[in-house]
């Protein structure tokens, strides 16, 4: 073979490598566009929707934190250890003023004072919703509820002990004062039949009790036995009764 030819068969080598690799790179920019082109329309329709509706579809975290201008936390969002999520809010000095938790006894909506003390919380705890007012000493001193049996108010003192409460039952509302012990009341009810006042003595037995019904009015004394001693019915007439230590009539009189 004369130079001539041989480098004839080179040119032709070379051109068809030449054909070859531009037919390689071709085949390669196909499948690098078929791979780009849908991401970047995902991502532009991704974000198109995003500012269209001002936020994006989800987003997951165990916490997010609000911080003001100047740097400071002012709020959080959050789920604890033992799965307790909640919201704090914080005031210019970083003390919590407010917050709401849920847990597994019911959700908690507190209120607090620049100290941090508690001073007012809604809470429902076995579907019955509780409203609780507190004094500077993070003592319950009010406390409204809602049960099963209808709605209640009860004020309690410095020590906890409920001292006056106001209940609106199925029967009718009921008004008690109590001792400084929580015993000892006074207790006022309103039914279908009438007023009824009931006076017990410091263990809780009553000892008194005046009704007033449609038939008359009754006063009844009882001794701290829960024993019947005296009673003073008024139908009419006037009915004077005086019973033994055994419960047992000794004295009636009719006027």
């Amino acid at each position: 073979m004369t130079i001539e030819e041989r480098y004839e068969n080179m040119e032709r080598e070379m051109y068809r490598m030449k054909r070859r690799n531009r037919w390689l790179l071709g085949a390669v920019l196909l499948v690098a566009v078929g791979l780009i082109v849908p991401a970047v329309l995902e991502t532009t329709a991704f974000r198109a929707r995003a500012q269209a509706t001002g936020t994006a579809k989800e987003i997951r975290a165990n916490k997010f934190v609000l911080v003001g201008e100047n740097g400071k936390e002012r709020g959080e969002l959050f789920v604890s250890n033992n799965d307790v999520s909640g919201l704090r809010l914080y005031d210019e000095n970083g003390q919590i003023r407010g917050g709401l938790v849920v847990g597994k006894d019911g959700p908690v909506l507190g209120l607090t004072d620049h100290n941090g003390h508690p001073r007012a919380a809604l809470v429902v705890r076995d579907d019955v919703p509780f409203l609780q007012l507190f004094d500077e000493n993070s003592k319950v001193r009010i406390e409204v509820s809602m049960g099963k049996n209808g709605p209640g108010v009860n004020l309690k003192d410095e020590n906890g002990k409920g001292r006056a409460g106001l209940y609106i039952l199925k029967d009718g509302p009921s008004f008690s004062l109590y001792d400084e012990k929580g015993n000892g009341s006074a207790t006022l009810d309103v039914s279908s039949e009438g007023p009824k006042m009931t006076m017990s003595d410091q263990n809780g037995d009553a000892r008194a009790g005046w009704s007033v019904n449609k038939d008359g009015s009754a006063l009844t004394l009882w001794d701290k036995n829960d024993k019947m001693r005296a009673a003073l019915v008024m139908k009419g007439a006037v009915d004077m009764l005086l019973f033994g230590p055994d419960g047992n009539l000794i004295w009636n009189a009719i006027k």
